[in-house]
């Protein structure tokens, strides 16, 4: 096997810490939008993302050249892939504009733990102590992130929504790992659009009340969130999985301050140092895999 060139190796590099900025961007920008207009909520940005995703999809890689719409209704591991997807982006989206964008993000980075519980069980993979030892710690980490003095005595609704989004995103992990030979990344990534547009759909009934400045910022959201799911598609076809993810928990820290710069969002001491126990703890349980 060839080893892989500087200036690839750099490219790559480069695409995974775009996507990062990319996603944080989406997540600002639903935050914002949600603020200055609250019937824009999450079931509006998850109906704007399934639209556009679909729309951007269709243009970068439609008429041949990967994306195939017959398999969103035609693979029963699509199908489940776009139907898990799309809920998970549900609750992502409503915990972004309840609970705050920075606050959300945290809650959905939990995935890859969720990920190496469900592919143990589905797939019989094997977990290393090492990744059972750190899933215990971020979990921990979890209770003192989301209680003031480490019970989760105060556990609000929206945060349990944040936590099931991130479970059913490790589920997409795992789902994906196993269409990944079978599946163009733009059909994969379709069908989470295409069902997320179908979950959403009752949102339609918003749409007309929204102002046009809400719209063009939907539209934004949407397509900057496309096009940093395909980036980080492209830029996992050179990096390591573990490579890639870890440069992901940097997504936090970018939303935490763009968070802090624009909505004055802040974490407790106790919530800080929850959350850095849970993103350390996300990145060993990465690296262990």
């Amino acid at each position: 096997m060839t080893e892989q060139s500087p200036l690839s190796d750099r490219r790559s590099l480069f695409l995974m810490l775009l996507s990062v900025v990319l996603f944080s961007a989406n997540t600002l920008l639903i935050r914002g939008i949600s603020v200055h207009a609250p019937e824009a909520d999450g079931w509006v940005a998850a109906l704007f993302r399934g639209v556009f995703g679909l729309v951007v999809v269709s243009a970068c890689y439609g008429f041949g050249r990967g994306f195939e719409p017959k398999r969103l209704i035609g693979s029963r591991l699509v199908m489940i892939r776009g139907a898990i997807g799309a809920v998970g982006i549900l609750c992502f989206y409503i915990s972004v504009t309840k609970l705050g964008a920075a606050r959300a993000v945290v809650l959905n980075l939990t995935y890859p733990a969720f990920a190496t519980i469900i592919a143990a069980l589905w797939l019989k993979e094997t977990v290393s102590r090492a990744g059972v030892l750190w899933m215990a710690i971020g979990f921990g980490g979890l209770v003192l992130f989301l209680s003031d003095k480490g019970q989760l005595t105060h556990l609000s609704p929206y945060d349990l929504l944040g936590l099931l989004g991130a479970a059913l995103a490790g589920w997409v992990v795992v789902v994906i790992r196993r269409l990944r030979h079978e599946e163009h990344p733009a059909t994969i990534y379709a069908s989470q659009a295409f069902y997320g547009m179908l979950s959403a759909f009752p949102a339609v009934t918003k749409v007309l009340s929204l102002s046009a400045l809400a719209w063009a910022g939907l539209i934004v959201a949407a397509v900057v969130v496309a096009f940093a799911q395909l980036v980080m598609t492209r830029a996992y076809q050179k990096l390591p999985v573990s490579r890639g993810s870890a440069m992901q928990m940097t997504l936090p820290i970018i939303t935490a301050v763009g968070s802090f710069a624009c909505f004055g969002e802040t974490f407790h001491p106790v919530e800080f140092i929850g959350a850095s126990i849970v993103l350390l703890a996300t990145w060993r349980v990465v690296a262990a895999k």
